[in-house]
Order: structure tokens, then C-alpha cells, then sequence
């Protein structure tokens, strides 16, 4: 007697086809699973025999062997339960035919319950590809599921239901496909509550046009958290190819709300200085995505950066270079996306006070030397505009002028996130900061007087090679946000300009 069901796995974010093929022979009674199934799949035969005896169904007598194949790639995780039990009600005959386009994910409780699993999207995802045209899963995981193109999703609470469904009884609904609405941003959080801080503000929009890394130094108490707090109300819109790939993240990472699976709106992940460096690029024995990862086509945010163990803050320089973050283990190597636009807020001392016009520094200067230090420069090198903020004036707090509104910024930034759609279709590239090196002089063309500015500057200044090329990503951006196909002096002023603070601070 054999069968086989199909289903998928999944080692990180990479889903891979799977065949759980079941066959009795004659012999001792026994149940084995091969195929490398690690622990929680081993497990599932105490799961399955009690799923069995809910259904008052046994397990055929003789030598009873399951290989989820291929064999030569690790099985890990509980939600091979149900394409397990689907596999042995088809050797025992519950189950006859319907099934070779149909494949079945899930965790089965001991009543016969299913349960959701993580990562069902890049799931379902690959096995669309491989010609599956039905997916069996767990009502919770349904919704999520559904997003996916080519395939019909069916949600069922019990075990029961699928087999009833598949022997023509009783017909699971279709989950309709999701279509979220367009989810803009609504909040409190708006730069019209921000009084003052111009200059701060222009960096900012500019950040965002071009999702460049932005570092913010200034006293305690002159706003940079509040100011990085309203980055969401001014970032573009999210693609529906970006919100696939950052749900397929947050659905491995389990953080996916089921009422509304697809992420809508650019994350924006806040990271405590406590946060290990598996906390933050991601790790452990089945590597799992860090914070970089869960920030993907959004916002990291990083308050207090010295603060942080330079170890951890090292380990941010690949991904930030690459936008992806490769992990290896013994079991394997997973690679996650990391496509992030990288916000740091930090004081200039350990007071906080140093440089501050109103408040006298308490801290020697070996001090803040030190303090300063904890940021390397290979890793300020990544910071395209790095930019002081000051203590609010008198005048701007007590005037309380109107501001301007987070909406009038977002569509500044919008229409700069439009420009580069368009110039980088069919390329990959979706920012500025992701120009590479074959391409950037064609798609950052200077005026004359641009480029002998930049050139003094180089000179001038000591520029290394990848601070010239980020300066002129960001020009290329400030050029984007004015609606000038060529980058002019002005632009190359304010892209230098943003990139003061490490000969400032650092230099010393």
C-alpha cells in the first residue's frame, strides 16, 4: 500500500516543495518518519495517533513508514501534522482521490483541531508555483493565504472538515481573496505639532524621498525622538510587491495579525539599546528575522546609538551596504531581506550637553572622544545625512506658528518616490540609495558647476570613495524633490551639507 500528499516547507524564508509519501508493509507494527524530520516533526506521530483515535480510526497494521521527501533537506517545524495525516487516511482508503493538485499545510491539536503555523505565505506562495492549484490549512492561517495568485484557499477548524470536503459530503467554503484597502496613514504623530527645527525637518523629507540612512546628534530634550516618531506620517505609499515581501518576513517571524494579514503600511520597528545582535540582523539555531528584517521597505529606528554594544552596531554594515542579511548555521543558510532606511538618534557626550550653547558639559574631553567613538566610521560611512539638531527657540515654542502638515510633506515625497519608479523601472531598484556603482553616473548627471563643486569638496575634505558616491545619491534625490532632471550646484550644497557632522564630531 502507498500514497503520497503533497505539502511545503520552510527553513527561514525559503519554502521548498514537500511529498509526504506514506507505505505499509508486512513486519512488526511500528510508525517511522524519515526524510530528516527534525524533533517537532518526530513528535507529531503521538499527535497523529491521537487524531486517529478521535476519528476511531487506526494506524494499518505492519511496518508503517512516512518519507517526507525530497529527504536530503531538513524538516523542521509542526506543520507537516496534517499532510502526514492526510497521507495515512489515503494509505487506509478515508481518503481515495482528489488530491494530486491539492496540497495540505498545518498543525494538528490532539482533537483533531488545526492549528496555525508561521509562514504560510511564502508557503502557499511556492507551491502555487509548482502547480498546486488548492491548499488545505487552518482557518486562521486562511486569510493570510489567500493572498496569493493562482491558488484556491481552503480554512478548516478541524480535520473533519477536510476530509468531509474531500469525499464530497459537506464543501468548505473558498476563502475570498484579500484585498486590503489602501491603508494611509492616520495618527496622532504629524509635523504640524513640531515647532521650529527647519533644518531638521528638510533632512528628514529628504531621508524619506530618497529612503536614505539618517543619523540625528543634538542635546537631550531638542526632539529627535519625536521627530523620528513622525517619519511614518510622511513615507510613500507601499507597493503591493513590497507588502508581499514584508509580510512573507513578519509571517515567518509569527507577528502577523490574522484579521488583516498583508502588511499595508512601511514598518517602522523602534530598537531598545538592550537588543542583542541576534535581536537585531537576526539568528538562532533556525535562524529567525531580526528587527533590520522586520523593518523591510521601512523604517529601523535607533535611539540612544552609542549606547548600543559596538559588536551589534558592526554587524549592521553588510546588511545596510547589501540590503539583505545572510545567516548560517549547521542546518543552513537563510537569507532574509533587509531593504531598510535606517534612522539613529544620539546625544554628542554622555550628558548630552557638549556643543549645547545653553547647558555647560559636565564631561572631560577624553570622555566624549570615547563616547563618540563607540560609532565607528565605517559605519558612519552608511549614513548618507547626518545632521545636529538644536534646542528649540523661545520664540518658535511661544509663537506657535502653524506648521506644516505631514500630508503637504508626503506629497513632496511621493512625487520624488514617483520620479524614481520610473527612472529605475525594470531595474530592481526602488530608492536613490540603492543606485549602484555601473549606473550612477548615467542616472546622477551633473551641471558643470555641480560637479567642480563636489570635485573641491572631494579634494577639500578627503572624501573616500563611498562618501562621494552618497553624496551624490543624495543630491540626485534633492534634485528629485525640486523637478530637475539634472543635479545642480544647489543640490550638491545640500547633499554636503547633510554629511557635516562626522569632520564636526568625529574628526577631533
Amino acid at each position: 500500500m502507498f500514497s503520497k500528499i503533497n505539502s511545503a516547507g520552510l527553513f527561514g524564508l525559503n519554502a521548498f516543495p514537500v511529498v509526504a509519501e506514506a507505505s505499509a508493509s508486512a513486519g512488526q507494527p511500528s510508525f517511522d518518519i524519515v526524510g530528516m524530520p527534525d524533533v517537532a516533526v518526530q513528535e507529531s506521530k503521538a499527535r497523529i495517533r491521537a487524531v486517529l483515535g478521535q476519528l476511531n480510526l487506526a494506524l494499518p497494521g505492519g511496518k508503517v513508514t512516512v518519507n517526507l521527501a525530497p529527504a536530503s533537506v531538513r524538516k523542521t517545524g509542526a506543520m507537516f501534522d496534517l499532510p502526514i495525516t492526510m497521507a495515512l487516511l489515503e494509505l487506509i482508503g478515508v481518503i481515495q482521490t482528489g488530491t494530486d493538485d491539492a496540497a495540505f499545510i498545518g498543525e494538528l491539536s490532539l482533537d483533531g483541531t488545526l492549528a496555525p503555523v508561521n509562514g504560510v505565505l511564502s508557503m502557499v506562495l511556492e507551491a502555487s508555483k509548482n502547480g498546486i492549484k488548492r491548499v488545505f490549512l487552518p482557518a486562521a492561517n486562511a486569510k493570510e493565504a489567500s493572498v496569493a495568485e493562482g491558488v484556491t484557499v481552503y480554512g478548516a477548524e478541524h480535520i473533519t472538515k477536510i476530509i468531509d470536503h474531500l469525499r464530497m459530503r459537506k464543501m468548505i467554503a473558498p476563502e475570498p481573496r484579500y484585498m486590503p484597502s489602501v491603508d494611509e496613514y492616520i495618527g496622532d504623530e504629524d509635523f504640524a505639532h513640531v515647532m521650529g527645527q527647519y533644518a531638521a525637518k528638510k533632512a528628514i523629507e529628504t531621508a524619506a524621498a530618497g529612503s536614505h540612512n539618517l543619523l540625528m546628534l543634538g542635546p537631550p530634550g531638542s526632539g529627535k525622538s519625536m521627530l523620528a516618531k513622525r517619519i511614518p506620517s510622511i513615507l510613500p505609499k507601499i507597493s503591493f510587491e513590497e507588502s508581499i515581501e514584508t509580510t512573507q518576513v513578519h509571517s515567518v517571524a509569527g507577528i502577523i495579525d490574522p484579521r488583516h494579514p498583508l502588511v499595508t503600511r512601511r514598518p517602522f520597528r523602534a530598537v531598545s539599546h538592550t537588543a542583542s545582535g541576534v535581536g537585531l540582523v537576526g539568528g538562532g539555531s533556525i535562524p529567525k528575522p531580526g528587527e533590520i528584517s522586520l523593518a523591510h521597505n521601512g523604517v529601523l529606528f535607533l535611539d540612544e546609538l552609542p549606547e548600543f554594544d559596538r559588536k551589534v552596531l558592526e554587524t549592521l554594515r553588510q546588511p545596510l551596504e547589501n540590503g539583505d542579511i545572510t545567516i548560517s548555521r549547521a542546518a543552513g543558510s537563510v537569507t532574509y531581506p533587509c531593504d531598510v532606511m535606517l534612522v539613529a538618534a544620539m546625544n554628542p557626550c554622555p550628558c548630552g550637553n557638549f556643543g549645547n550653547p545653553k547647558k555647560k558639559c559636565t564631561c572631560s574631553l577624553n570622555q566624549v572622544r570615547a563616547y563618540l567613538h563607540k560609532i565607528s566610521q565605517p559605519v558612519l560611512d552608511r549614513i548618507d545625512i547626518q545632521i545636529e539638531v538644536s534646542p528649540v527657540d523661545f520664540d518658535d515654542l511661544s509663537q506657535r506658528k502653524p506648521q506644516e502638515p505631514s500630508s503637504a510633506i508626503a506629497e513632496r515625497v511621493q512625487r520624488a518616490r514617483d520620479i524614481q519608479a520610473e527612472r529605475f523601472k525594470g531595474t530592481g531598484i526602488r530608492s536613490n540609495s540603492r543606485i549602484t556603482s555601473d549606473i550612477i553616473a548615467e542616472v546622477c548627471a551633473m551641471s558643470e558647476p555641480a560637479e567642480d563643486m563636489l570635485k573641491r569638496a572631494f579634494e577639500k575634505l578627503g572624501l573616500s570613495a563611498r562618501a562621494y558616491d552618497r553624496i551624490l545619491k543624495v543630491a540626485r534625490t534633492c534634485a528629485d524633490l525640486d523637478g530637475s532632471q539634472i543635479i545642480e550646484k544647489t543640490h550638491i550644497a545640500q547633499a554636503i551639507g547633510f554629511r557635516s557632522l562626522d569632520r564636526k564630531y568625529w574628526a577631533k
